[in-house]
Parts: C-alpha cells; sequence; structure tokens
C-alpha cells in the first residue's frame, strides 16, 4: 500500500512540474550531457588514431583503454577530489563541490568508453576501407576523417554507451559534487538522499525519469 500511494504522488509531483524536481533533472541533463560532449571530443579521434595508425606500445595502449572502461567510480571520484580539493595541484581553481567537478569526474569515467568501442568500430571498417586507401594514397588524416564521417552509426552507438553510463553514475559525482541542494544535485545523488530520508515519492519520480531516459537510449543503441 505504501509503494502505491508513493508512485500515485511521484506521477502528481511529474503531471505538476514541481520546481525542485524539475532543477535536478534539468542539472543532470546539463552535466552528463557536457561530459559526453568533452569525451567525445577526446575519445572519437583517439579511437580513430588508434583504429587506423600502429605505433610502438599501441597494443599496450589498446589494453589500457579497455581496462579504464571498468574504473571504479569512487576511485575516480577520490582522484578528482585530491587533485582539486585546497591542498590538490588545482585548488586554486576552487572547483571542489560545483557542477564543474562533477562533468571532469563523469569525462574520466565516459573517454574510455567512447575511445575503446570506437576503436572496435573503426577498426572493423579500416580493414574493409584499406585497399582503397592505399590505392588513394590518403594520409592518416584523412583516412580518420573518412572512417568517422561513414562510421557516424557505430560512433552513435558508442556516445549513447557513455551517455547512458553517465546518467547511471553517483559515486564520483557525490564525492566532487557534494550533493548541494540547488546548486550539485543530480538525479542519482537525489534519489540516494529522498531514499535514506523515506521520501519515496521524490525519489520514485526521479527513479522513473532516469528509467525512462535509460530506456530511450538503449532504444537508439538497438536500432543502431
Amino acid at each position: 500500500m505504501e509503494l502505491l500511494i508513493a508512485i500515485k504522488q511521484a506521477f502528481v509531483l511529474l503531471a505538476t512540474g514541481d520546481a525542485n524536481l524539475y532543477e535536478v533533472i534539468f542539472l543532470s541533463l546539463k552535466v552528463n550531457l557536457t561530459a559526453v560532449g568533452l569525451a567525445a571530443a577526446i575519445g572519437l579521434p583517439m579511437g580513430a588514431l588508434l583504429a587506423t595508425t600502429q605505433f610502438r606500445g599501441h597494443s599496450v595502449l589498446v589494453a589500457v583503454i579497455n581496462t579504464l572502461m571498468g574504473l571504479p567510480p569512487v576511485v575516480v571520484g577520490l582522484l578528482v577530489y585530491m587533485m582539486i580539493s585546497r591542498s590538490g595541484p588545482l585548488g586554486v581553481l576552487e572547483l571542489l563541490y560545483t557542477p564543474t567537478a562533477m562533468i571532469i569526474a563523469q569525462m574520466i569515467l565516459v573517454t574510455p568508453i567512447i575511445t575503446a568501442l570506437s576503436r572496435q568500430a573503426l577498426a572493423r571498417m579500416h580493414q574493409d576501407y584499406h585497399p582503397l586507401f592505399m590505392m588513394l594514397g590518403l594520409p592518416p588524416r584523412k583516412r580518420m576523417m573518412t572512417l568517422i564521417k561513414d562510421g557516424w552509426v557505430d560512433l552513435l552507438t558508442a556516445l549513447l554507451a557513455g551517455l547512458g553510463r553517465a546518467m547511471a553514475e553517483v559515486g564520483a559525482v557525490m564525492i566532487v559534487g557534494g550533493n548541494i541542494n540547488h546548486f550539485t544535485r543530480v538525479m542519482t545523488t537525489s534519489i540516494t538522499l529522498e531514499t535514506s530520508r523515506g521520501n519515496l515519492a521524490t525519489a520514485l519520480s526521479l527513479g522513473m525519469v532516469l528509467l525512462f531516459m535509460t530506456l530511450m537510449i538503449n532504444t537508439l543503441v538497438v536500432r543502431n
């Protein structure tokens, strides 16, 4: 019975446009999309480079990136915290407990995922395109651009996978963001807090939004 009441209240909160609820949702979208955008700017070119170029240490670098896909979020949060805290090397920037700190942590988590998945997809394409590239005498940069342009569907899947990872994150953003109300509180940290307070309606509202967004991401990945 309590669960049914909480679900009903959750729908009421979503339908009435609760200001605090939507503030958390919009901040989550801002942090996640920014982090994924920055990760894509690093990960896509790096993935393309690894897919098209062989160099000393290539296999080791690929192995490291694949390993970093499983980075523990709390470890990333701790490392970022140590870097940007007052006693850290970047403490002068005063980034701790800000959305920027959360974006940095998210970006570190997502970049290896986008890099590894894009490298795998583009490496398969490069095997098919390699004879044509050799015949045309294309330099590495043009090879990379061609693969990125023609492989946009697979690269979109990599981006969506990275976004899904970012949206589900709670440990790292809790450590560097502090879950400050009206400033750094996002959906995952808010769900944790509201559940501990017994505010199941608010927690369920955010949970339903998070599940819906995750469903949309997975649907796009499957369709692509």
